[in-house]
């Protein structure tokens, strides 16, 4: 992300997913997806699949959300496990056993979508 528009519009979508928003946060991210170069479009096109995954869960479509984790898992697994200042580690974590039980034919449940936290490394 290079411009403060890019970053703002980022940490929109971010805010929408951790307000569970997800289909607005797909849309907003989507907004500089196409626009920026590699590797941070994979980074965006990974964090809207999780995004639409979850959307997909929410509308009760769970073989499309887990087709959709495993999509987004694979792009945002390039990335360090702080990339960006975010526990993406954590997230990939999440959206791994995410995929697992709705795979088995679980429901992990509302209160168990995941939220992107950020990371504060010390100085």
């Amino acid at each position: 992300m290079k411009s403060p528009r890019e970053n703002e519009v980022f940490k929109r979508g971010l805010e929408h997913f951790n307000a569970r928003e997800f289909f607005e946060a797909h849309e907003v991210w989507e907004e500089i997806w196409l626009r920026e170069p590699e590797p941070e479009k994979t980074f965006l096109q990974g964090l809207i699949q999780l995004a639409a995954a979850f959307h997909h869960y929410g509308r009760g479509n769970r073989r499309g959300a887990e087709s959709l984790l495993a999509a987004g898992i694979i792009k945002l697994g390039r990335f360090p496990v702080d990339h960006r200042g975010f526990a993406l580690d954590e997230l990939r974590s999440q959206a791994r056993e995410w995929a697992q039980m709705l795979g088995a034919g679980s429901d992990p449940g509302p209160r168990r979508l995941p939220r992107i936290r950020s990371v504060h490394k010390p100085k």
